[in-house]
């Protein structure tokens, strides 16, 4: 699965929150960028964001002179930020759920910023929709989970820990689907294997 590192852009453009909206909407054409990081200010401060529609939503529908206001009155900040390691269609989710375009990336430092259109050009969803992979992982988990509990017995922990794994993966795609599962593997499992649920039952 791709991850925001994969996909995310490193050429960043950042402004201080300090400088005006005429100066951003220099660089945002200079650059052909939608957005700009704002900097922080000190190493315990949060990053901030300013948009193309901040400023047109903020400075230019109000007829306001955007060579006299400065960027930390219309920016956002904190903003909402991602972790490299965050699969894209996470990501993807995220942006949906907050109805933001683009979020700078960063693990202690800033690495890059992701945006929708770098979704779009550099994901593999057409390739391999999340869906589909986490099916055959799914399977194949289960194919596993049973070889394991025919081997170990249904009431071992080795069998009870192959069928975590198997509801991991479907909880994972109950999630991203946004619908619940009518009924897990396992469950199915122990209707053939009563005893099986024994093998929740962990010693501490």
């Amino acid at each position: 699965m791709l991850k925001a590192k994969d996909v995310m852009t490193t050429d960043i453009a950042t402004i201080r929150g300090s400088a005006t909206v005429a100066d951003a909407v220099k660089m945002m054409n200079g650059s052909q960028r939608r957005a700009l990081i704002v900097e922080r200010r000190h190493d315990q401060d949060a990053y901030g964001i300013v948009t193309e529609t901040d400023i047109i939503y903020k400075v230019v529908a109000y007829g306001l002179d955007p060579k006299k206001m400065r960027v930390y009155e219309i920016m956002t900040k904190p903003c909402i930020v991602v972790n490299p390691d965050l699969g894209v269609e996470y990501v993807a989710r995220l942006f949906a759920n907050t109805g933001i375009h683009l979020a700078p990336v960063i693990k202690d430092t800033l690495l890059g910023v992701i945006s929708i259109g770098d979704i779009l050009a550099k994901g593999d969803f057409v390739e391999q929709p999340k869906s589909i992979v986490l099916a055959d992982r799914i399977q194949q988990a289960i194919e596993e989970a049973r070889a394991v509990c025919a081997e170990k017995g249904a009431t071992s922990k080795d069998c009870a820990a192959a069928w975590d794994i198997v509801e991991e993966l479907q909880a994972e795609a109950a999630h991203q689907q946004a619908k619940p599962l009518p009924k897990t593997a396992f469950e199915e499992y122990c209707e053939e294997n009563p005893d099986a649920f024994e093998a929740r039952v962990y010693d501490t």
